[in-house]
């Protein structure tokens, strides 16, 4: 019996240590494989912030793509057509000093125009979108050299007091939304012509509040433009 009991006295010493070391062997394995969960935790959180940001600013350029076309929409009939000719994309031809011919493809043929955007804009503290002024040709509608002025804001339906001035020659302007175009259509040439002779257009028109806006474009290259556009849309 004594035997019997100092035996199991023997073997319990002799393992405790084994046992010990078997138990710290577990506890290091486990927190082994609790650090490389929380790694693998860690790394994953970080693939998908990379993915969102990733994401993120691939969608930039359709973001900006969208808000270029609800810009563009915002003029209806007419003012649409000049805001967006023919609702395709556009393609820059060539640039002549600070104008830019440019063709796209509509529902009813080719479509070329001349596009600027002003030199200055008064008053400097509004705030507003882009303003540009296209000469577009349609031929597939019978329709050349129509002048569609966008001022970037809403303006004043009719646009009493709205014009066009180049040198000392002034043309009154008719508006819907946020564009405008010459209000007696047998000027439209009138003015066109005083545009590739001039050197600056100066164009005023009354917002939806009363206040009043002046966009100043350079008319420095706008002959050539014109002439390319003529030939780029016989």
């Amino acid at each position: 019996m004594i035997r019997t009991l100092i035996s199991l006295a023997l073997a319990a010493a002799l393992t405790a240590p084994a046992l010990a070391q078997e138990s710290a062997k577990a506890k290091a394995a486990k927190a082994k494989a609790a650090a490389e969960q929380a790694d693998k935790t860690k790394a994953a959180a970080k693939d998908a912030k990379g993915k969102a940001k990733a994401d993120a600013k691939a969608a930039e350029p359709k973001a900006a793509e969208a808000k270029a076309d609800e810009t563009k929409g915002k003029g209806k009939g007419k003012g649409a057509a000049a805001a967006a000719p023919g609702g395709g994309k556009p393609l820059l031809v060539a640039t002549f000093g600070d104008w830019g011919a440019y063709t796209s493809q509509g529902a009813k043929g080719k479509i070329c125009y001349a596009l600027a955007q002003p030199k200055e804009r008064q008053p400097a503290s509004l705030k507003r979108d882009a303003g540009y002024v296209f000469i577009s040709t349609r031929p597939g509608e019978g329709v050349r050299g129509e002048i569609s002025i966008m001022m970037g804001f809403p303006l004043k339906e009719g646009a009493s007091g709205g014009t066009a001035e180049v040198g000392a020659s002034s043309f009154a302007l008719v508006a819907k939304g946020e564009n405008a175009w010459v209000k007696n259509a047998a000027e439209e040439s009138q003015l066109a012509d005083a545009m590739r002779k001039g050197a600056k257009l100066v164009v005023k028109a009354p917002s939806a509040k009363g206040n009043q806006s002046t966009d100043t474009y350079s008319l420095s290259g706008l002959g050539q433009a014109l002439d390319r556009v003529q030939k780029d849309c016989q």
